[in-house]
């Protein structure tokens, strides 16, 4: 076999190799070029390797080669690459292996460099920047970045945030955040009103089968029985999501679920496309475009070669189509296997063998070589051999790609690289690098928005809890962040670092897939594949203008070159195409329309002049010129769905739909891929967050003053154009009109639009409207400037302004299906039919004085317009019997005008100037007229409307919408020709109108006065005019003109959350809402005052009972304290008082009509008492209890005398109402499904209805009983003697609850107490046998049956937080009644200072000590600096000091009562002080004190002497006990875990009691009483003669000065007591006369104070003996520091509800003896119980006077001191009058700490 047999073989090997997989294998004796872009393989003879020849055409062959020698000029790289010799040591890598570079003298860096290993220098700012400036890497061995208090750190170092370890989503890239997560960790459940998708997330139901994939995974669109259709030009695969038609049975899976490529068959292509032999379709245009779109090459078989595939510069096309070397041309060898490289085919000299290179150099101009016997002439590095063999040629390098980054400049045998603004050229002189931050990449991620560092692995979130962003970009000079929301249909906009997020676009997007940021001009454009659109706006959304519209399908990517002006953008339409404009949108252009399927992501090269693209369908990443040429495939393998791209530098950035990842590459050559981060939640869009990509060097063409205009300033390609938003003409040049003059009006259910015809362009633009969910019927007043709409979802008339601004409700109640609007703009009236409630009414133009004008015999009316000029109105009706009537407009002289050859009259539409009526007809699907009374009827549209729905006249045209064909046409009004479509593609279109300014006006007789009519004057027919008319339920009196003053019969009833009315004064039943100004939440109970014409109602949510007037004014809530579930309240309207139930207290209560004088009558064996009726004339109240043992009780209106009428056959006995009249008592059952009927004393019961559904509410007027029902949402009536003839009054009522009947007009009977109150001081209250005196809640009734005091005289107090309460000891019935202390927070601790009769209370919320009177006045703040956490606090008032510690200082702090005088006690040894207590009166020497205490770790209350000794427990165990305090034989604690306030016997721990349940929050309790706060001390007279604070020792006490000094000098005197036979203290220099006469003067006081004591002491046997008590309470709202350990049973979980933090992290580590979280102290004196085991103590020798404090680790006493030296020697004092109970030991329990530190938390 010859060479040329063998070199044909080779080459056919060659092809066999093409389009292989990447990992190729030539075989032996071969050599195999690299792999291309493409994936192809390419083989060569091994002896053409490093022949000097390009024969793989990448160099591939030669890569490496060591050439025989280099000129003497040059240097020999290791590689065999040959450079100058100048380059060598020159800090560049110009050989490629930075052979030129080793062995190089060290270069000395600048100040400002950073030297790299290699011998580079950088600059030091790009020192550790992520970015491999140096070549080696040597500028990034950094240390890695600490990660804050808030974030993970992953394995690999990387910092994510806390939150996301083990959120389900994998944020480390190594993944590191969800290993080792608790495997119990709660999925996120939705609420009633979201859709949980298939991965757990949450979105709103209404996307639910909405047609958008809301989810990201289309899960909320699949199973959909019902959803939008496509369009026409769509597929819709089985999940919902439409595609391109053309794509169906394509042979690729488009749809998520595959759908479009079942059940498909050969026939499914078109005639535009051609069949591949797979059967996939492909445009017919690609067929034989020498690429394989086919995938299986089917369609470029059979197809003629007209072009062949390209050689590289330097080699040689052959005959056949092959490429070899250029040298291998004429070497006497048929290298191309078909002789074409050798003569004859070629012009051939004759080699000379005799050639040397030593003779002339070969010949050769630059480099000659000898090889295999012959001269072979090369060149130098940067030249290229010319085609004589022999000459070289210069290269010209910058006409290649990659050579430089950005510029490039070429020289005689080189080039020079160079950067544009903004960029320095990096060490290696080629590639460029941004100036500036380090870049970010900022990506959306559907729910969230995050930043990635590209470089290294920083991961950051800006912004989370987002619904579905897709579209981003940024405004780096402002700091900003744009996104659009395709679920939320909005753009939004927030701060860079995730602040102030606000809505810039809110309306008329449809699906806003692009999104760009003008940087220069400030200006925001986006596209709308829904609205096939793309526009522009401010940044901050307003004079938003449709930019381009025309010939636009499915617009998605969108980019801006600000710089030049211009924008580009890509369209995925049925024909995808890239496109590009003038930013103020002339000279669109195509700059790309072939090979694309999904063209998603465009991004611009700034620097690099280019764009690129990406497209998921091709699986490519393209490039080309701006203007569209040079295009080329970067990435072509490895791209399963790439989604979005930017790029920054030399490199690309793209997301991966499929991957779920963010890729990089280079951008010249799409080598070194990288996955920057993956496992994403749904990567979109993506930018590089860097000012070099929002480059400064552009000219701002609008200048500072926006260009003059007056609203948008549009650059263009040199200048700029002034322009205006959408629908708006331009008056001249630069100026806008201000107002739209003409504009057709219509609905899209879920927004109102307009076009304008004002400008050419005829787009419909949204009016920026709030809350539109279901807009069906539309008009418009011009004169006033608004338009008016009905929203059938809401149930609601609205109105606004024509652009958008003053938006309001106009009628929001008793509407159903408020289905068709007219405007009567000659007298401003609305007018509008209700399909639901079967009606036609009218209000004013602000819905006031709203009434009924047609309620009988409608049956679904719909479309209403007037003819104010002739007076009359016409309406539609869809009925069972079609029709279409006209009666004059105020329902005079009704008829019907048309009932023939009617399906669905839809529309309707009035020509003024031929009196014509215009109707449409969806079911008859055509267009018609006649005269207004019927006659000469014609259709004039009969073909092509599939459903017509809206209908309007302008002029000399006709418009309407049609929902089937979802467009909007317009015809001639007499001919019905020149049909035009005005718009198309719009769903769900319904009313429609034509806005303008020339409405005709005539002059009425309403003109003036109102027609004489106090409320409505209406239109009438000639002759008569108009007419007068009332508002709904109110009578016009016989003149004909005025309306009676209100209703004087009616029903009203509760709807939770309103209350409506219902007049029985007129023909119909129509409901009217009590116009209230203020909230209802729960609106339960009802009950009217005729008297005053008052209403008073209870609101279960709110807990109030609240009262106003029957026209809404005068709301006031005159309950507000006290309440949970108020289910019943009657007005007692003889006697003037309201009375109430209260399931959630179990309570009858009553009070005066204001609210005053509140007692509670019943407290005991209630169970859930519900309805109450009252029958003042016989002194009776009735009241219903539905709880175990369901009842009907009755008593006396004072609460005594009560009697179980009826206790069986009763399930939910509800309503409940009195029938004087019939002297029978009635009740409705909603468990056995009846009302029911008995005599007043529970005899003769009998069934009156059976069976109601679910009743509710009862009432009963003349002769009829009235009740709402739950189930049927509707109030009926029926006879109240025989419960016949049931009709329903009302339906389609949700939430009812009571009902209430009044007649105004009826006597009120004879008050039993009208007369002086019935002679009692506070509260008269009726009885059988006349009247009864009461006191108000917790207050004895005085001897004399008649009078009361103002207040207890003993009671509890106590704080749960937000209010101070009282609970009286006077009285049994422990209810406890709210103090009312105003802006209560967090209130913790109390005392009371019974000399000024104060209340003091700490709100560490607030962190303020306060004091103010009982009565809630003279509130003032004491304390309000420097305190952090008061948890105890203690009042002095004897020596008129207050004490208070600080848990967040560890202090102990005194002051007076005023806060001034300030001073710190102690401030060290403490470890979270918190209660604490005071005992300041000198008393007796023989007394004992106890100190009780609870414990709330240990569940115990415990008591000891002052000493520490005999230690007991008292009660134990006790749930979580918290404040204590001690009256008479009680102790009194309040309990967290319970909720409620407890007591036992002090002496025995026994007879335990609940005093007040279910109290949420329960903190302090102190008592008050007049026996609490007695003696006196040596600081109780004239402050001891201190100037600012004194302290009372046991024999002295002294004077101290405050921490911060005031105005007044202070005094720190001693005061010495000394005994002279009688103990007084003086002063040290008094002369001893002195001494004897005051010590007389003591004498005699205390002759008599024995006297008083051994007559106290005698009472004491009738009395508790322990009258010496304190009590404070001890704050455990915070996580103690203390160690918790429960060794009997374990706490219950709610436990860990009990704990109230008010700062976060607290570090303490001491463990102490047994006391562990000390809750409550109580010290008691004189305590005989323990007397006799207390013998042994040495009796006090004087008054004891202590400050005792408690903290989470001892129980401590100390006397008040000044420092610490005075603190010690103040207890060297005190050690022989008693022991410290500082070094206190108590006897073991066995009780050992396990560890330490712990929580109170961890119980």
């Amino acid at each position: 076999m010859g060479r040329d047999e063998t070199r044909y073989i080779v080459l056919d090997m060659v092809c066999a190799h093409r389009c292989s997989s990447a990992e190729c294998s030539c075989g032996r004796n071969h050599f195999t070029c690299a792999v291309s872009a493409f994936g192809e393989c390419t083989c060569i003879p091994a002896q053409w390797q490093c022949d000097g020849d390009n024969d793989c055409g990448d160099h591939s062959d030669e890569d490496g080669c060591m050439l025989p020698t280099c000129s003497p000029l040059d240097f020999h790289c290791d590689n065999g690459k040959c450079i100058r010799r100048s380059w060598v040591c020159d800090g560049d890598n110009d050989c490629e292996d930075d052979s030129d570079e080793q062995d190089c003298p060290p270069r000395e860096c600048e100040e400002d460099e950073f030297h790299c290993q290699n011998g580079y220098c950088i600059r030091s700012l790009w020192h550790c920047d992520g970015d491999n400036d140096c070549g080696d890497n040597s500028d990034e061995q950094c240390d890695m970045r600490k990660c804050s208090d808030k974030e993970f750190r992953c394995t690999d170092g990387s910092c994510i945030a806390e939150h996301w370890y083990c959120d389900g989503d994998t944020d480390c890239k190594d993944g590191s955040d969800e290993e080792n997560c608790p495997s119990d960790v709660m999925t996120a459940t939705c609420s009633v009103e979201e859709f949980q998708c298939a991965y757990g997330r949450c979105i709103l139901d209404i996307y639910h089968c909405d047609g958008d994939d809301d989810c990201g995974d289309w899960s909320d669109e699949s199973d959909c029985s019902s959803h939008q259709p496509c369009r026409s030009v769509e597929f819709m695969c089985s999940s919902g999501m439409c595609i391109n038609a053309g794509w169906r049975c394509d042979g690729e899976f488009d749809c998520d679920d595959q759908s479009d490529e079942k059940n498909c068959t050969t026939s499914m292509c078109t005639a535009d496309q051609f069949r591949c032999a797979s059967g996939r379709c492909v445009r017919l245009s690609w067929r034989c475009d020498g690429e394989d779109d086919c995938s299986d090459g089917s369609d470029e078989d059979d197809c003629e070669k007209t072009d062949t595939p390209p050689c590289a510069p330097d080699q040689f096309l052959c005959g056949n189509g092959r490429c070899i070397g250029q040298r291998k041309v004429c070497n006497e060898v048929s290298d191309c296997g078909d002789g074409t490289d050798e003569h004859p085919h070629q012009d051939c000299r004759p080699r000379s063998s005799e050639g040397n290179c030593n003779l002339n150099n070969g010949g050769c101009s630059q480099k000659c070589q000898m090889a295999r016997g012959l001269v072979q002439c090369t060149c130098h590095t940067g030249y290229r051999l010319m085609e004589d063999g022999r000459a070289c040629q210069d290269v010209d390098e910058c006409a290649e790609e990659g050579y430089c980054s950005q510029g490039c400049t070429n020289t005689e045998g080189g080039f020079q690289c160079w950067c544009v603004q903004g960029y320095e050229l990096r060490p290696d002189k080629r590639s460029c690098k941004a100036l500036g931050p380090e870049p970010v990449l900022l990506f959306a991620n559907r729910i969230d928005i995050r930043q990635v560092l590209p470089h290294r692995s920083e991961y950051t979130l800006l912004l989370n809890n987002l619904e579905n962003a897709i579209a981003l970009d940024f405004h780096h000079n402002q700091e900003l962040v744009f996104w659009s929301d395709v679920t939320l249909d909005r753009i939004m906009k927030a701060n860079l670092n995730g602040s102030n997020v606000e809505e810039v676009v809110s309306t008329g997007l449809e699906s806003p897939g692009g999104l760009a940021i003008d940087w220069i001009h400030d200006k925001l454009y986006w596209t709308d594949s829904g609205t096939s659109r793309i526009e522009v706006a401010n940044l901050d959304g307003t004079h938003r203008k449709v930019l381009l519209w025309q010939s636009m399908e499915k617009p998605r990517a969108i980019a801006l070159h600000p710089i030049e002006g211009k924008i580009y953008w890509t369209d995925w339409g049925n024909t995808p195409r890239i496109e590009y404009a003038n930013m103020d949108g002339s000279n669109r252009c195509i700059i790309a329309d072939t090979h694309l399927f999904w063209p998603n992501g465009l991004t611009i090269d700034y620097a690099g002049h280019r764009m690129y693209w990406v497209d998921a369908k091709h699986h490519v990443i393209e490039r080309a010129d701006l203007d569209g040429r040079n295009r080329k495939a970067v990435i072509s393998q490895g791209l399963p769905h790439p989604f979005a791209i930017t790029v920054f530098e030399d490199s690309l950035y793209w997301t991966d739909w499929h991957t779920k990842s963010i890729n990089s590459a280079n951008k010249f050559t799409g080598k070194n891929q990288e996955i920057i981060r993956n496992k994403l939640h749904f990567p979109m869009d993506i930018h590089t967050l860097h000012p070099q990509r929002q480059p400064a060097g552009g000219r701002n063409r609008c200048g500072t003053n926006n260009g003059g205009c007056s609203h948008l300033c549009l650059p263009g390609n040199k200048t700029y154009t002034c322009d205006c938003p959408t629908g708006f003409k331009k008056v001249d040049q630069h100026n806008c009109a201000l107002s739209l003059d003409k504009f057709l009006l219509f609905a899209r259910r879920t927004d109102i639009r307009r076009i304008s015809f004002d400008t050419e362009d005829m787009s419909d633009d949204v009016i920026p409207l709030a809350n539109v969910r279901n807009a069906v019927a539309l008009d418009w007043h011009a004169e006033e400037g608004f338009i008016y709409w009905t929203d059938v979802t809401t149930d609601s008339i609205n109105r606004a302004q024509w652009d958008g601004s003053r938006q309001e409700v106009v009628v929001d109640t008793s509407l159903e299906s408020p289905a068709g609007l007219a405007i009567d703009w000659v007298t401003n009236k609305l007018y509008w039919t209700d399909a639901g409630t079967d009606r036609i009414e009218v209000s004013n133009a602000d819905g006031s004085m709203r009434t009924v004008l047609i309620w009988e015999n409608l049956d679904r009316p719909r479309d209403i317009v007037v003819d104010p000029i002739g007076g009359y109105m016409y309406w539609t009706d869809w009925g069972v019997s079609p029709k279409i009537e006209q009666a004059g407009m105020d329902a005079s002289s009704r008829i019907v005008i048309i009932s023939s050859n009617l399906t669905w009259p839809n529309g309707l539409a009035i020509d003024y100037q031929t009196q014509r009526l215009y109707w449409a007809d969806a079911g008859m699907k055509t267009i018609e007229f006649g005269n207004f009374d019927g006659s000469d009827r014609q259709v004039l549209i009969g073909s092509q409307l599939p459903h017509p729905f809206g209908l309007t006249l302008h002029e000399e045209k006709l418009y309407w919408t049609d929902w089937q064909s979802k467009s909007i046409q317009s015809a001639n009004k007499m001919t019905g020709l020149g049909r035009q479509t005005l718009a198309e593609n719009l769903e769900n279109l319904m009313d429609i109108h034509m806005f303008h300014r020339y409405r005709t006006t005539v002059r009425t007789p309403c003109a003036v006065n109102n027609g004489g009519c106090s409320h409505l004057c209406l239109l009438a027919p000639p002759p008569k005019g108009s007419s007068c008319a009332c508002p709904t339920g109110i009578n016009l009196q016989l003149d004909g003109k005025t309306c009676a003053h209100g209703m004087s019969s009616f029903l009203i009833f509760a709807r939770r959350t309103d209350i409506r009315m219902v007049s029985l004064d007129i023909p119909y039943f129509s409901d009217v809402v009590l116009a209230v100004n203020g909230s209802m939440k729960n609106t339960i109970a009802i009950g009217v005052d005729p008297k005053e014409g008052k209403v008073y109602w209870s609101d279960s949510t709110l807990k109030k009972v609240s009262r106003a007037n029957i026209n809404g004014t005068a709301h006031e809530d005159i309950i507000t304290t006290g309440l949970i579930t108020t289910d019943g309240l009657a007005v007692d309207v003889v006697g003037r008082k309201i009375y109430w139930t209260d399931t959630g207290t179990n309570r009858i209560e009553v009070a005066n009509l204001d609210g005053s004088m509140r007692k509670v009558l019943i407290w005991q064996n209630l169970d859930s008492p519900r309805a109450i009726a009252l029958y003042h004339e016989m002194g009776y109240m009735y009241w219903t209890d539905w709880g175990e043992h369901a009842k009907l009780e009755r008593s006396a209106m004072d609460g005594l005398d009560r009697l179980v009428l009826i206790s069986n056959n009763l399930g939910w006995p509800n309503g409940l109402a009195i029938d004087s009249a019939g002297s029978q008592v009635l009740w409705a059952d909603a468990h056995t499904e009846r009302i029911e009927a008995a005599d007043l004393n529970g005899l003769n019961r009998r069934t009156l209805v059976s069976p109601v559904q679910h009743p509710y509410g009862l009432t009963l007027l003349g002769p009829h009983i009235y009740w709402t029902d739950w189930q049927s949402r509707s109030i009926q009536r029926a006879d109240k003697t025989t419960g016949a003839n049931t009709i329903t009054v009302r339906s389609n009522l949700p939430g009812l609850m009571d009902i209430q009947a009044v007649d105004r007009e009826k006597p009120l009977g004879f008050n039993k107490c009208g007369r002086r109150n019935g002679g009692c001081s506070h509260m008269c209250l009726p009885r059988p046998n006349g009247t009864s005196c009461a006191c108000p809640t917790g207050i004895l009734l005085k001897a004399d049956a008649r009078s009361c005091d103002d207040s207890p005289e003993t009671y509890l107090l106590f704080s749960n937080r937000v209010s101070v309460r009282r609970i009286s000891l006077d009285t049994d019935d422990h209810t406890d009644v709210h103090v009312p202390m105003p802006e209560l927070h967090n209130v913790i601790s109390l005392d009371y200072d019974s000399v000024d009769g104060k209340l003091y209370y700490t709100d560490v919320s607030l962190d303020v000590i306060r004091r103010a009177n009982l009565d809630g006045t003279g509130m003032e703040t004491v304390i309000s600096q420097g305190l952090k956490t008061t948890d105890g606090l203690a009042v002095d008032w004897v020596t008129r000091n207050m004490y208070w510690t600080d848990t967040g200082r560890n202090t102990i702090e005194v002051a007076r009562l005023d806060g001034t005088s300030r001073k710190v006690l102690v401030n060290n040894s403490l470890d979270e002080p918190r209660a604490i207590a005071v005992f300041p009166s000198k008393g007796v020497c023989k007394c004992v004190f106890v100190i009780f205490w609870v414990d709330a770790h240990l569940d115990r209350i415990e008591s000891s002497d002052l000493n520490g000794k005999l230690r007991q427990i008292l009660v134990s165990p006790v749930s979580h006990p918290f404040a204590l305090t001690q009256q008479d034989r009680w102790i009194y604690w309040t309990d967290w875990q319970t909720k409620s306030i407890q007591r036992v016997d002090k002496h025995t721990g026994r007879s335990k009691e609940t005093v007040l349940a279910n109290v949420e929050g329960l903190m302090d309790i102190i008592v008050v009483s007049p026996q609490r706060q007695s003696g006196t001390n040596h600081c109780g007279v004239n402050n001891g003669g201190c100037t600012h604070l004194c302290f009372a020792k046991t024999n002295s006490f002294v004077c101290a000065c405050p921490d911060e000094p005031d105005s007044r000098p202070c005094s720190t005197s001693e005061f010495v007591c000394v005994c002279v036979h009688l103990r007084a203290c003086v002063r040290e220099g008094l002369h001893i006369s002195y001494v004897i006469g005051g010590a007389l003067t003591i004498l005699a006081i205390l002759i008599i104070i024995t006297a008083f004591i051994i007559y106290r002491h005698k009472m004491s046997k009738f009395a508790d003996p322990g009258m010496r008590n304190l009590t404070y309470s001890n704050p455990s709202y915070r996580t103690s520091t203390q160690e918790v350990k429960i060794e009997t049973s374990q706490k219950p979980p709610i436990y860990n509800q009990l704990r109230y933090k008010k700062e976060g992290d607290w570090d303490s580590g001491y463990t102490k003896e047994k006391i562990r979280i000390v809750e409550g102290v109580c010290l008691l004196s004189n305590e005989e119980l323990y007397w006799e085991d207390l013998k042994q103590l040495k009796p006090s020798r004087g008054g004891l006077h202590t400050c005792m404090h408690t903290d989470t680790v001892s129980l401590q006493a100390s006397s008040a001191s000044l420092d610490d030296g005075e603190t010690e020697q103040l207890l060297q004092e005190e050690t022989s009058e008693c022991s410290s109970i500082n070094t206190l030991t108590p006897p073991d329990t066995g009780w050992t700490p396990a560890r330490k530190p712990s929580t109170e938390s961890e119980v």
